[in-house]
């Protein structure tokens, strides 16, 4: 072989390997604007992105960039979250309104920009303004750089299946007249799969959601509960699931037949294709822990439809699907057996030791009416306002700056770092709770955490008010839950459960009614961090809290500078 064939065939084979592992930057428009959608035989006006419900489904590979250049057409305030990106050093792309950024008034823009750094499966993107995340949301598909394959068969097929809830009036009036009132909010209409409820509801039939699927074939169903205030029971009818991935996060394969998903949470399941060639349920119904709480009490389903099934004659009715079992609303033990098949597919790197042991209680309360309010104000229990905190302080946000700003900046006056590390009173959280303890008190408290700290965070479910399951997401970070359980945490006793071999790593945790879940992270992410009950009522009342994590030293251990289009407020 000549120098030159050589060097030609070097360069080639160079090129080749550029060309296989070389991230790439993704751009997307979104525009958010409002348009009529039309559900259960009524038609309301949603505020949508780029007029779809679901948003358009992004995909990209570990290692690629993003930019997402945003329009707010809508006639209130935006901001788009990416739920469970890691967000490295780009706080300013996270998205919760007056937390990491000032809101897109109507008629302004901002452009997201930040890349997938060590990611893999499935994720998704959100309005993280009031409650427009009802209808302004869409799945975000990480798959495996180039070359790189996934740690499971390769499926035939991929689809995926976002949850959502469904209002027939502006959810936005929604809120806001629970906020007049102080009251709980209506429940929702309906629930909805990939944006439509199935067809055991009125006027729905025609478009009910439909999955294709054959004899022999593997499926990869990327599941997303993006419900705003309900945890959901998740189930094929006939067919297994293999539980292969969790928020982004691959996890040791089981098999069962119903997944249970918190608002905010992902799983990722293979379903093959071994039954008679036909029509069968894929259904979505409500687990709620809270006893004597409204809910809404329906049932969502989709289709999965073989393609080689034989039509029916001409003029004769498809036949029904068959439907599977499910467990009921109230099931906790169904939740529970689910929960603690999740492992971590190998040795996990979860810290062994902590500097930081912190202890944070979660609940509900009640404001007593303040002064000056008429009781048309205070129409929560006994004349109250319903309220939500945690360690007792319930978290109210800034107006005039994000507090990522006011960090940035070192403005006075937005926020304090003074959340306690525990419970301000030690008490039996999870018994019957003396009516002195319901009302918390106001603040925009944050907690202050060194860089690379390793941070161990019991979240204690209390019963004041009504005991249930809380779905805690983490902005910024995964984590891993090391041990959950029912009653008061004991460290003592409980201690002894954790599991620091093979937790699942998450960035959502389901905190068990009357009961409580343990995390740990290594705090390598410098901003502004919120951590809050995903169901969006609560954190509407006030279930929230945010984490100052200080900049390491050089560079790649700090914040990166705000960006030049960064929204005022």
């Amino acid at each position: 072989m000549s120098s030159y064939s050589l060097v030609a065939l070097v360069l080639l084979f160079s090129s080749a390997l550029l060309c296989f592992a070389t991230p790439k930057t993704h751009y997307h428009d979104f525009v958010v604007q409002e348009r009529p959608v039309k559900r259960l035989c009524n038609t309301v006006n949603a505020i949508t992105v780029n007029g779809q419900l679901p948003g358009p489904t992004l995909i990209v590979r570990e290692g690629d960039g993003l930019v997402v250049h945003v329009v707010n057409r809508a006639k209130y305030n935006v901001t788009i979250h990416w739920h469970g990106v890691r967000q490295m050093r780009t706080g300013w792309a996270d998205g919760p309104e007056f937390v990491t950024q000032c809101p897109i008034r109507p008629g302004e823009s901002y452009t997201y920009r930040f890349t997938i750094q060590g990611q893999e499966g499935t994720l998704w993107w959100h309005a993280h303004s009031s409650w427009l995340r009802a209808t302004v949301y869409g799945a975000l598909i990480i798959r495996p750089r180039k070359g790189t394959p996934f740690p499971f068969p390769r499926p035939n097929r991929e689809t995926p299946i976002i949850l959502g809830e469904w209002w027939n009036r502006d959810p936005i009036q929604v809120v806001r007249q629970a906020t007049r009132t102080g009251a709980a909010p209506n429940v929702s209409d309906a629930y909805t799969i990939n944006g439509q409820p199935g067809d055991l509801y009125k006027c729905s039939s025609q478009d009910t959601t439909i999955v294709p699927m054959d004899v022999g074939e593997t499926h990869l169903l990327r599941v997303i509960n993006a419900a705003l205030n309900q945890e959901l029971f998740f189930s094929v009818a006939h067919h297994m699931f293999t539980v292969v991935g969790a928020d982004a996060s691959y996890l040791k394969p089981f098999r069962t037949n119903v997944i249970m998903l918190g608002p905010g949470q992902t799983t990722d399941v293979i379903i093959s294709g071994n039954q008679a060639p036909g029509r069968y349920y894929i259904v979505a119904k409500p687990y709620q822990s809270a006893q004597n709480a409204a809910f809404d009490n329906t049932t969502a389903t989709a289709i999965l439809s073989y393609t080689s099934a034989p039509c029916p004659s001409k003029g004769a009715p498809l036949p029904t699907p068959a439907f599977p079992p499910m467990p009921a609303f109230n099931d906790t033990n169904a939740v529970t057996s689910f929960t603690s098949k999740l492992r971590y597919p190998r040795q996990a790197p979860v810290p062994a030791y902590v500097d930081e042991d912190l202890h944070f209680t979660v609940g509900l309360g009640l404001f007593n009416c303040p002064r000056g309010f008429s009781k048309s104000q205070c129409q929560g229990p006994n004349g109250t306002r319903f309220a939500a905190s945690m360690n007792n302080v319930s978290f109210v946000l800034p107006s005039n700056w994000s507090l990522l700003q006011a960090h940035k900046y070192g403005i006075p006056g937005v926020f304090t770092t003074d959340f306690p590390a525990g419970p301000p009173l030690k008490f039996d959280y999870t018994g019957n709770v003396s009516r002195s303890l319901w009302q918390p008190t106001s603040g925009t408290r944050l907690y202050r955490l060194k860089y690379a700290s390793r941070v161990q965070i019991v979240i204690q479910g209390t019963s004041i008010v009504t005991g249930e399951n809380h779905p805690m997401h983490l902005h910024g970070y995964d984590f891993f839950i090391v041990a959950e359980g029912f009653g008061n945490f004991n460290p003592k006793r409980d201690t002894k459960k954790f599991n620091l071999v093979d937790p699942p790593m998450r960035n959502t945790v389901p905190i068990p009614v009357n009961g409580w879940a343990v995390i740990r992270f290594v705090a390598d992410n410098p901003g502004v961090w919120l951590m809050h009950c995903h169901l969006d009522v609560h954190i509407t009342w006030g279930l929230a809290m945010a984490f100052l994590v200080e900049d390491g030293v050089g560079e790649y251990e700090t914040l990166q500078a705000p960006p030049e289009d960064l929204p005022i407020c």
